[in-house]
């Protein structure tokens, strides 16, 4: 049974927690049966040894990586470190975090938040996006993106608002800008909460877009796979 450490970089609004689980438990849910899952509050712990793990996943947080805390530039430390010793994957936080310690740049794009349900094209198929397909729509809720590529990372998932939505590196180490961990109801509880900073003419629409069928069980295979080789 595969070993995945979930590195968790933060945590969801304390009134959404008791109904819909810590990220964690959002993860647990996503990969399903067949996994030996331990997480790890890196914000107040140091990153575990990469190789007594077969995975990583690293999770959301509100924070950014440019933010300067020194648990952010362990993290960042350590990614680049690990890389090549166990297979790696970023959501959201997670993913910018990868793109950052891996030569890229994070910043807060000018094109504001994204949330609600964003659908992306497949650029490249990986061997462990079965089954295939051409474009997926899962949940986001972000400001910050990558807006420059990492040298050696490959383009697989990208939008018109999102140019570098999934990236992977050689065969051990993929990230996402999308969260395919959150379900619908917990996406649109999060973009209520936020509607005064996010405003009603983003929100709104994100609402009604999260009524639509999406992808989340889908990008869950896929991740099922990559992390079990």
């Amino acid at each position: 049974m595969p070993r995945i450490a979930i590195l968790e970089t933060g945590a969801p609004p304390s009134d959404l927690s008791p109904e819909h689980g810590r990220y964690p438990q959002m993860f647990t849910r996503l990969l399903g049966e067949g996994f030996d899952i331990r997480s790890i509050d890196v914000r107040h712990s140091a990153p575990p040894d990469p190789e007594a793990f077969d995975g990583v996943i690293i999770t959301g947080s509100p924070a950014g990586v440019y933010d300067g805390e020194p648990w952010i530039g362990r993290l960042l430390d350590w990614i680049a470190s690990a890389k090549g010793r166990t297979r790696m994957v970023g959501i959201c936080f997670g993913h910018q975090a990868m793109a950052q310690a891996l030569g890229g740049r994070v910043e807060k794009s000018d094109r504001g938040w994204g949330v609600g349900l964003h659908r992306y094209r497949v650029e490249q198929s990986e061997p462990w996006m079965q089954p295939p397909l051409t474009t997926i729509a899962i949940p986001v809720s972000h400001q910050d993106q990558v807006v420059e590529r990492p040298a050696g990372a490959r383009v697989i998932l990208s939008s018109d608002f999102t140019p570098f939505a999934g990236l992977a590196w050689d065969d051990a180490a993929v990230s996402l800008q999308g969260h395919p961990e959150f379900t619908p109801a917990f996406a649109a509880a999060l973009a209520e909460g936020r509607r005064d900073r996010i405003g009603a003419d983003r929100v709104d629409p994100a609402l009604e877009s999260l009524k639509a069928a999406n992808d989340r069980d889908v990008v869950g295979e896929w991740l099922r796979t990559f992390l079990k080789g």
